[in-house]
């Protein structure tokens, strides 16, 4: 079988895997967030924590819960790091310092898992399982708790409320996040990846050299479900996915895509169940598949290519993948991690070719909403719905409206705010690194490429994605500095900005369709769903993707 069968094989199946889950899936999460009755030890966390599972919340409540939430995680993963040299299963390392331990503990919180160290020499087993495992879970349940509060808003009338977050928080991660994640692990060890408690010093290995290699191990096979499955991409390893420890098998390397886009995709079935029209989940889940295979096509077509003697020789640009995966396998691993907001590698981006390194940008660039993050890819493409709807209202001279919801000034305002962040982030952030000399020390290249790797970085931790370009040196005060506070605020502004939304379209009413409501069910407005993301990409980020990846190509 060739190499490029053995990648369309991989990538369909894929396809059908998804399709088959999408449904019970789906339903399942809609029971979840729409049912009444409290578990036993759910009722305990709400009495824990001195919340009434009754009451509901206003958006600026649910908001400021969201928040609060999550500065006492931060908070928590800092002092975690800071005294882990105190704690069990250390494995004698020290306290990680703090601007590194500052910007974990947000990217962690933020559900970027942003890594600027090697995860097997800098955090012991406790502070990888206990705090940056836990987040794991309960920052993608933060997202799936935003994307839903949303949902309410579109499906209710005349209400002030939109649910209640410590309910939807607690549901989200014990329902629908633990059993998968436990399930997964159990198979991911089955596959080969480790689960253990081993010190390094205790278990060294001669090597073929002569030489010895000290093995860490430790609970990897429960970090990695969850780091896919809750879309996050922390690697226990700093080789990450690409750590035979991590991902042992091509059959884990697909299992774990699976797992990066299972509940992505599911939640539009769940959207639809919700606002009490299934197509309408339909479309949305046609306009993230049709981005998605459309950059997954991309990606592996300029990863096949082999301009030069090397990659010409042997078929396809292979430095910088791991040949137990292969060339295509590894494209749809880049793409798809990119398109999310999981940031997890099995390759090497930095080594991709120029064209193939601008589609794992270009996918961050698109708001990671195809299908995006567990939660955000979700809330991320009803705003841009909501946008859709709009200029499509002004093209024909009438209010627009989108699931009985009239789309007015406020509203869209919240929307326009809502994607205007990231772009301000990643410029103004790539700016300020390639104007100041700390940012300029951390370039190990120059040129289109070097940008590249300080844009990649930018657009990596404002987008809330994780990934790394590499050939950058990030393990700076400055570079900690900047990229936490790119992912703090591409985190935390746009879920305000859903949140208000979800606010103001709860209050309305529902309008009746009218012979010039734009229809939102049909091929014509998925297509122009994914033609408005793709415009507004192109307009604010061309000219740097002109001077960075594209500039390269030409070159």
């Amino acid at each position: 079988m060739s190499p490029t069968t053995a990648g369309i094989l991989f990538l369909g199946s894929l396809v059908l895997a998804l399709v088959l889950v999408h449904k019970p899936l789906g339903d399942h999460m809609y029971r979840v967030y729409s049912g009444t009755r409290h578990a036993r030890v759910e009722r305990w966390i709400y009495k824990l924590i001195g919340v009434d599972p009754r009451a509901e919340q206003r958006w600026g409540v649910y908001a400021r819960s969201v928040l609060a939430f999550s500065v006492i995680g931060v908070l928590f993963l800092y002092g975690f790091q800071r005294l882990q040299n105190h704690l069990l299963l250390s494995l004698g390392f020290g306290p990680v310092k703090p601007d590194q331990a500052w910007n974990t503990a947000v990217s962690f919180v933020t559900n970027t898992n942003w890594q600027s160290y090697p995860g097997e020499s800098t955090m012991g087993h406790l502070v990888q399982m206990a705090g940056l495992a836990v987040q794991n879970f309960v920052s993608a349940a933060v997202g799936m708790a935003v994307a839903i509060a949303l949902v309410r808003g579109f499906a209710r009338r005349k209400s002030e409320r939109l649910g209640n977050f410590w309910v939807d928080l607690t549901r989200g991660s014990l329902r629908i996040l633990l059993p998968i994640a436990f399930t997964a692990a159990i198979v991911l060890v089955a596959g080969g990846v480790v689960q253990n408690f081993w010190d390094p010093a205790q278990h060294t290995v001669n090597t073929i050299a002569g030489g010895s290699q000290s093995l860490t191990g430790g609970p990897v096979a429960s970090q990695e479900a969850i780091k896919e499955l809750g879309t996050n991409g922390g690697g226990f390893y700093n080789a990450n996915s690409a750590h035979p420890f991590e991902n042992a098998t091509a059959w884990t390397n697909w299992l774990e895509i699976f797992l990066i886009l299972l509940i992505p995709f599911s939640l539009t079935r769940t959207f639809g169940r919700m606002v009490g029209q299934v197509r309408q989940g339909y479309a949305i889940a046609a306009v993230m598949g049709l981005l998605a295979l459309a950059s997954i096509s991309l990606t592996m077509l300029f990863q096949g290519m082999h301009h030069g003697t090397v990659p010409t020789a042997v078929g396809a640009a292979t430095e910088g993948t791991e040949t137990r995966f292969g060339v295509l396998n590894s494209a749809v691993f880049a793409a798809a991690t990119t398109l999310t907001s999981t940031g997890a590698v099995d390759s090497f981006h930095d080594s991709y070719t120029s064209l193939g390194g601008m589609m794992t940008m270009v996918n961050m660039m698109l708001g990671e909403v195809a299908p995006g993050g567990v939660g955000a890819g979700l809330y991320g493409m009803l705003v841009l719905a909501v946008i859709t709807v709009f200029v499509a209202g002004l093209m024909v001279g009438r209010t627009p409206e989108y699931l009985g919801k009239r789309i007015g000034p406020r509203e869209i305002k919240f929307a326009a705010l809502y994607f205007l962040v990231t772009p301000a982030l990643v410029l103004a952030g790539t700016a300020a690194a390639m104007a100041t000399e700390s940012g300029r020390q951390g370039m190990l290249n120059s040129g289109p490429h070097g940008l590249s790797e300080v844009l990649y970085a930018f657009a990596s931790a404002s987008n809330n994605n994780g990934s790394a370009f590499a050939g950058l040196t990030v393990d700076t005060v400055w570079y900690d500095t900047a990229l936490g506070l790119c992912m703090a605020f591409g985190r935390f502004l746009p879920i305000i900005f859903v949140l208000a939304l979800a606010g103001s379209l709860a209050r309305q009413g529902h309008t009746p369709e009218s012979e010039g409501t734009l229809p939102t069910h049909r091929p014509q407005f998925v297509g122009m769903v994914a033609g408005v993301t793709l415009v507004l990409v192109a307009l604010t980020f061309l000219p740097a993707l002109a001077l960075g990846p594209l500039a390269e190509g030409i070159h």
